[in-house]
C-alpha cells in the first residue's frame, strides 16, 4: 500500500484543525459557525411555534434542514438556486441528510407541536461541506433549545445525545480521514458517515468513485471516521460548556 502525502502535512487519522464559535449570528435562537481547516460553515437554528401538516395534532415536534452554497464558496462562481427558481439534487440530498441526522437524536414528542429550521449556509468550501453542517447544526440545535427550556417553554430536554459527521476516503490507496476538496477529488473511495455520541450509525454514505473497495477497506474507513467522530464529539461538548 502506498502512503499518500497530504498537503498539510496532517496524519492519515489526522481531522483538520476544527473550530466551532457559538453564537456567532444574534437573531437566530441558536447560531454556529463551524471551521474544518478552510471549509466554514454557518449554521442557525430557528424555533418556530407551530408544526408541518404531517405533525399537527400528533404531539410532536419536527426538526427540519436547509443547506445552500453562497456563490463564491468555491473556486468559480455559482449561480444562486433561488435565481434559477430550483434546488439542484445535490442540495435536496443534502438538506434531508441534515435533518435525518439531527432528528435522530431528537425526541420529538418532548420537543412538543413545535418545529427547528436548521440553515447551513456554507461561506467556504474545502471539501466535507455536509459533515461539517451536521456538526454544527447540533450545536446551534442544543443552544436552541437551551433557549426554549430557559423560557420555560421546554421542561426537559428533547435531545438525547450528540451527533456528528466525517468524511473519510482512500487516495492513492491511502485510507484517509477528514477529506479536503484535492483529496475528495482524487480519491477512489468516498463516504460521509455519520454517528451518536454513543457510537450508533445513523447513516453511511459510500461509494467507489474510481475502483471498487474491499470490506477490510470498508472496515478501516469506519475505524477511522468512528475515531473522527468521537474527538468532534467532545469538541462540541467543549464549545457547549464555554458559557
Amino acid at each position: 500500500m502506498t502512503s499518500f502525502q497530504r498537503t498539510t502535512g496532517r496524519a492519515a487519522d489526522q481531522l483538520r484543525p476544527v473550530r466551532i464559535t457559538r453564537g456567532f449570528t444574534i437573531h437566530a435562537e441558536g447560531s454556529v459557525l463551524i471551521e474544518f481547516g478552510q471549509t466554514r460553515v454557518l449554521c442557525t437554528a430557528s424555533v418556530e411555534e407551530k408544526v408541518p401538516p404531517h405533525k399537527r395534532g400528533s404531539g410532536e415536534g419536527w426538526v427540519t434542514a436547509e443547506y445552500g452554497m453562497l456563490p463564491r464558496a468555491t473556486h468559480t462562481r455559482g449561480d444562486r438556486e433561488a435565481a434559477k427558481g430550483k434546488q439542484s439534487g445535490r442540495t435536496q440530498e443534502i438538506q434531508r441528510l441534515i435533518g435525518r441526522s439531527l432528528r435522530a437524536v431528537f425526541d420529538l414528542k418532548a420537543l412538543g407541536e413545535r418545529t427547528i429550521h436548521l440553515d447551513c449556509d456554507v461561506l467556504q468550501a474545502d471539501g466535507g461541506t455536509r459533515t461539517a453542517a451536521i456538526t454544527g447544526a447540533f450545536v446551534a440545535a442544543q443552544d436552541a433549545v437551551t433557549k426554549l427550556m430557559a423560557q420555560g417553554k421546554l421542561a426537559a430536554s428533547p435531545i438525547t445525545g450528540p451527533v456528528a459527521a466525517v468524511s473519510v476516503g482512500i487516495v492513492e490507496g491511502t485510507p484517509l480521514l477528514d477529506l479536503e476538496y484535492v483529496e475528495d477529488v482524487a480519491c477512489d473511495t468516498d463516504m460521509n458517515v455519520v454517528m451518536t455520541g454513543a457510537g450508533h450509525y445513523v447513516e453511511v454514505q459510500g461509494t467507489a468513485e474510481g475502483a471498487a473497495f474491499t470490506r477490510a477497506e470498508m472496515d478501516e474507513l469506519l475505524r477511522l471516521a468512528e475515531k473522527g467522530i468521537a474527538e468532534l464529539v467532545g469538541l462540541q461538548r467543549r464549545a457547549l460548556s464555554n458559557d
